[in-house]
């Protein structure tokens, strides 16, 4: 079974990670490409590609300036440790012990749109380039054709013989998986509703935090099959069996 998260904006580089083993990426030439292009970049066009204050502007021109490989632990952090977002509140991998790290390294994929399918201990600098930016680099249109060929064929050799794939993305990252090329694979994608006016709805917020929870509990308690998946009952959740399907088993509170 290999979980697949989204990464996120907010990142922590000041505190160290709780542990020294790190990964290399496998794809740091085609993020170097993806570097060049950006530095080629003026603020106003970074601005408006990415929607950002002219503060965060700044900031991200200097992160592009400063990306210089290789990457190490004196220039750069272990991406599950490095991303602090709503989805890693919830994965909460800094509480997690050292079985729990090497489990999560062989069963957890961050899904980037600058470094492409990234191990939880491959080694990161910060950055902002989410997957639905429509940057154009080299002969691809967008990042979606930038990654999708590459990233699916190392999505596919993760999977190995375990033929499951647990989709706790977000539907911006998850579009650059090709799945009609991950054969025989079976793609189950939770989701995460709350109770609202007598209704059950999903709230970007809470669904995004409950993905890395999702995340936690499969890592923590080595989850293989999928049915065992059901009994996730972290923050209050429970699964609703009338709600789901086989590959959308929602879980409400």
């Amino acid at each position: 079974m290999i979980v697949v998260i989204s990464p996120a904006k907010k990142l922590d580089f000041e505190t160290s990670a709780p542990t020294k083993k790190f990964t290399n990426l496998k794809n740091i030439k085609k993020s170097e490409e993806l570097i060049k292009a950006l530095r080629k970049c003026n603020a106003e066009k970074i601005s408006s590609m990415m929607k950002l204050s002219d503060d965060l502007t700044q900031l991200n021109i200097k992160r592009y300036k400063n990306f210089k490989t290789p990457f190490d632990l004196n220039n750069a952090k272990q991406a599950m440790f490095a991303f602090k977002g709503d989805t890693y509140v919830g994965l909460d991998a800094n509480s997690f012990s050292a079985k729990e790290v090497d489990y999560a390294q062989k069963h957890l994929r961050i899904l980037s749109g600058l470094y492409g399918l990234v191990f939880p201990l491959d080694l990161i600098q910060p950055y902002r380039l989410e997957m639905g930016t429509k940057f154009a680099c080299g002969e691809s249109k967008n990042l979606y054709e930038f990654w999708s060929e590459n990233l699916t064929a190392e999505l596919h050799q993760s999977l190995g013989k375990d033929k499951t794939l647990i989709n706790c993305a977000s539907n911006e990252y998850f579009k650059s998986v090709n799945t009609k090329n991950l054969k025989d694979v079976k793609v189950i994608t939770p989701a995460f509703k709350e109770k609202k006016n007598g209704e059950f709805k999903m709230i970007g917020l809470f669904a995004k935090k409950a993905r890395g929870m999702m995340s936690r509990y499969i890592i923590q308690n080595q989850i293989e099959k999928n049915q065992d998946l059901l009994d996730f009952d972290l923050d209050g959740y429970k699964f609703n069996k009338k709600l789901s399907t086989e590959l959308n088993p929602v879980f409400t509170r």
